[in-house]
């Protein structure tokens, strides 16, 4: 599944307002011109919070008109190896089990402010039945 969300952008005078209608709360303003960072930053915050409220992660919706914000490839892979673990009804403490460590080294790795090795979220994936694909594409 790619994760990229579509982002309303409703720019005035001298600022931008930046929602993201398939996350609750993960709305703000921005200087006009710095929209693009200030999505990304808000989609993170807007996952990270699911996340920490161990809630599902919405699937992105088709929305016409609207342009498509991604997270950072890690922070796409962590996201995955977290609706993996949901999929599979799996705590941090099973998963650790499962690959052999602790329940920190888990939590961390879902942790999207933590700077994880991705070869260990990529092995975590690997475990579940999942495999990390990155895509690479002109901007």
């Amino acid at each position: 599944m790619q994760i990229a969300y579509p982002v309303e952008l409703t720019k005035s005078r001298r600022s931008v307002s930046i929602a993201f209608p398939d996350l609750p709360d993960a709305s703000t303003k921005c200087a006009a011109g710095q929209e693009g960072d200030a999505a990304i930053a808000l989609l993170v915050d807007g996952l990270e919070q699911c996340i920490k409220e161990r809630s599902e992660i919405p699937r992105p919706s088709r929305r016409r008109g609207c342009p498509l914000v991604e997270p950072p490839v890690l922070v796409s892979a962590k996201v995955a190896l977290y609706q993996a673990m949901q999929e599979n009804e799996l705590s941090n403490v099973a998963l650790a089990h499962e690959l052999g460590t602790v329940e920190g080294t888990v939590r961390r790795m879902i942790d999207l402010r933590h700077r994880s090795h991705v070869d260990q979220v990529e092995a975590a994936l690997a475990l579940l039945g999942k495999r990390l694909v990155v895509t690479v594409r002109r901007t």
